[in-house]
């Protein structure tokens, strides 16, 4: 298990997993986040913390404003997997989403 994906395992309650959770899931998360790092220019981390309806989330942002979001077991693992991948870090409570981020999505969403 890579060092990324251990940081996935350690639970709160001292599960494993999260019930319906394999653990290759984590797996494809840790692998997912990292290739998207390494194929982008100018990523940064931004954590979304966890609402009512949500979990914690991670989402990569590169400098063309292309994203992807993955769920986290909580802030602290986002910090950590975004330190390891070795990327500046933003809680969007205090920065919001950069602008780059917003107008990719409005270019993707004429295309759709």
């Amino acid at each position: 298990m890579s060092r990324l994906s251990q940081l996935f395992s350690r639970r709160p309650s001292g599960q494993a997993t999260t019930p319906g959770e394999p653990d290759g899931s984590r797996r494809a998360v840790v692998e997912h986040l990292a290739e998207f790092a390494r194929t982008r220019v100018g990523v940064e981390a931004y954590i979304e913390p966890a609402t009512h309806d949500t979990p914690t989330t991670l989402i990569l942002i590169a400098t063309t404003g292309e994203w992807t979001r993955r769920r986290v077991p909580d802030a602290r693992t986002a910090r950590k997997v975004a330190e390891q991948l070795e990327l500046p870090v933003y809680d969007v409570n205090f920065t919001g989403y950069p602008q780059r981020m917003r107008d990719w999505n409005s270019r993707h969403k004429r295309r759709r």
